[in-house]
């Protein structure tokens, strides 16, 4: 579901099919953001390998926080479900992740997670507004200029991803409705979730035998 026209799952062919497939062998459906990708794939492939190199430099709990808080200054629920979704999976309770959705600098996470969230949300909101003193704190907390880029990068990348999102419509899929009603409306801060059941791609027919 978007604003645009997006090319049908089950008439996807070609380079279409193909980003279909990928994001189903991931997710077990055609998520809705990658419908929205379907007239660009090759957007869709350089945003990967660009997601890729970024988060090959930092651990997935990092990587997971630094995309929340960037996220949630963007009121992106798309991005907020997904990668709330992940922390929850593989790091925190339910209660825990909610606390950190609510308010991540009086939750359960060490001063240094707290200060590259707050970073990371602060340059989603307002990126012209950082100061050297702000980079200066993340220093403080043990970060190296090197990190300080990956926490920056992760946190920009972001701001394409939920903003393209958010401008074409595409709403949260319908399996995170999944997730504790709790969590679910802290995460839920812009579009709602999307009452669609996911698509599958349908299978691709037999190739006639030589």
């Amino acid at each position: 579901m978007a604003f645009i026209q997006t090319i049908p799952v089950d008439q996807a062919t070609g380079e279409v099919r193909a980003l279909y497939e990928r994001t189903q062998a991931s997710l077990g459906y055609v998520p809705n953001y990658a419908k929205v990708f379907s007239h660009r794939p090759p957007v869709m492939a350089a945003w990967s390998g660009l997601l890729a190199s970024i988060r090959g430099n930092l651990e997935t709990r990092q990587y997971e926080l630094i995309t929340l808080a960037a996220a949630r200054a963007l009121r992106s629920s798309y991005c907020l479900l997904a990668h709330g979704t992940v922390l929850r999976e593989k790091f925190y309770s339910a209660p825990q992740m909610t606390e950190i959705a609510a308010d991540f600098a009086h939750a359960d996470l060490t001063p240094a997670d707290v200060a590259m969230m707050a970073f990371a949300e602060r340059l989603a909101r307002d990126a012209t507004g950082i100061t050297d003193a702000e980079v200066q704190a993340l220093r403080e907390h043990g970060f190296t200029d090197a990190q300080i880029f990956d926490i920056a990068a992760a946190a920009a990348a972001r701001c394409f991803f939920s903003k393209l999102l958010d401008a074409l419509g595409a709403l949260p899929d319908a399996a995170y409705a999944e997730l504790e009603d709790d969590l679910k409306r802290e995460l839920t801060r812009g579009r709602p979730i999307s009452r669609e059941t996911p698509e599958r791609l349908p299978k691709a027919p037999d190739r006639p035998r030589a």
